[in-house]
């Protein structure tokens, strides 16, 4: 199923103008890195950070940045996840644009997690948690606290 739905996707790319390209590859990235295919996610998610720089769209650089760092982790290369999550929150500060926040801090948390510098990994989470219990939202709580007390539980 999730193939069919992947070949669809790419069919839909031929005929896209560059802001439908933009979210086709992002959506296709996504899904190739939720497959267990972190290359072509790591393709198609370079892509959408490449037109984002092109575009001088500081929001879709972040959102392209966390997800090229996520598929990056998932890839067993933490070291670049890292860097894209830092720059995403250097994007962030730099523009104003705190909406993102409280998920770059969430996924760097993660990756330090399975980095095991767990010290600054509760550092990102209990951040997280502000922010997210800033914007009301149970489900991303939940998943921040969950978060925190893997990490505790890892310290302990």
């Amino acid at each position: 199923m999730l193939n069919q739905i992947i070949s669809q996707g790419k069919g839909l790319l031929e005929d896209s103008n560059e802001n439908d390209k933009y979210f086709l590859y992002g959506a296709l990235g996504n899904l190739y890195r939720i497959n267990g295919q972190p290359k072509k996610a790591i393709n198609c998610l370079t892509y959408c950070l490449n037109q984002a720089v092109v575009e001088r769209n500081p929001t879709r650089k972040i959102v392209a940045s966390i997800r090229l760092g996520e598929v990056l982790k998932y890839d067993s290369n933490h070291k670049m996840a890292l860097d894209h999550f830092n720059k995403s929150l250097r994007m962030c500060e730099a523009h104003k644009i705190d909406e993102y926040l409280d998920f770059v801090l969430q996924h760097k948390g993660k990756c330090l997690m399975e980095l095991a510098n767990l010290n600054e990994a509760e550092e990102c989470f209990q951040k997280a948690l502000i922010l997210r219990k800033s914007k009301e939202n149970r489900s991303l709580i939940d998943s921040t606290e969950q978060a925190i007390g893997l990490v505790r539980e890892m310290q302990r």
